[in-house]
């Protein structure tokens, strides 16, 4: 597959994968269902603020099983790529039991995030800790920073302000800054990376930020259509900070 910066398709991702060539992709970096509408207990509507909103979208009921995952992830990650996929308590078990058999390594990020919501009858933890699933082959490609900043935890206030995405909101819609990190440690400027899971392109946004090249697939088109806006607009932004380089001498 031959493109510049960035290719994404709006369509079933079990599908569109079967489009990749074996080893295309240097690193798989998504964010897939979690599968909690069943642990939601509703809304909570509030006087004083803005309901606590507790329902997720319509798609995070559609079951989710990684083992559906394995055989398409093998064939297009090169033998050098690396996979992180964000989870949740209830699913990383079958991650483990899925994944770990056929990487040479399983491990685990934590994104703790510092602006939870917050606990209103205070009868339990915030939920304020995301898990992160990661998966390599010796040989891996690794860009190791310093000790005091490859801890496999980081953190980040939840997406908000101008980042976030109006119209349409994507309930999980994940901050470019911790995207950008796990980008930097575990590609290449150059390296191809995927999404199947886009949503509204985050992962794009980072990986052109980082200078990678970026494939995209998302089922539902409104999504799709806002993460085609911040791509191109993240292109062009680039264009014209290169064009404004190139002039100054910078």
């Amino acid at each position: 597959m031959v493109f510049e910066k960035f290719h994404i398709d709006q369509g079933d991702s079990r599908e569109l994968i079967k489009t990749l060539p074996d080893s295309s992709v240097d690193l798989i970096l998504t964010d897939p269902p979690y599968n909690l509408g069943g642990y939601s207990t509703g809304n909570i509507e509030l006087r004083w603020r803005k309901d606590i909103n507790n329902d997720l979208a319509e798609w995070d009921t559609v079951n989710f099983e990684p083992k559906d995952w394995v055989k398409e992830f093998r064939r297009i990650l090169k033998p050098t790529g690396n996979l992180f996929a964000f989870t949740s308590y209830n699913l990383i078990g079958k991650w483990h039991e899925a994944f770990d058999p056929v990487f040479d390594t399983f491990q685990f990020m934590v994104w703790h995030k510092t602006n939870p919501t917050p606990k209103i009858f205070k009868a339990g933890f915030l939920n304020s800790c995301e898990l992160i699933i990661c998966c390599w082959d010796k040989g891996h490609t690794w860009n190791f920073i310093s000790q005091k900043e490859m801890h496999n935890f980081i953190e980040s206030p939840i997406c908000m302000g101008s980042e976030r995405v109006k119209n349409p909101v994507h309930p999980t819609q994940k901050p470019v800054k911790v995207l950008k990190k796990i980008i930097e440690i575990s590609s290449n400027p150059g390296d191809i990376v995927l999404d199947p899971f886009m949503g509204v392109g985050s992962t794009g946004v980072a990986a052109l930020q980082m200078n990678r090249k970026f494939i995209g697939f998302e089922l539902e088109r409104p999504y799709f259509e806002a993460a085609k806006k911040r791509l191109a607009n993240e292109s062009n932004q680039m264009q014209l900070f290169s064009l404004i380089s190139e002039n100054s001498g910078i």
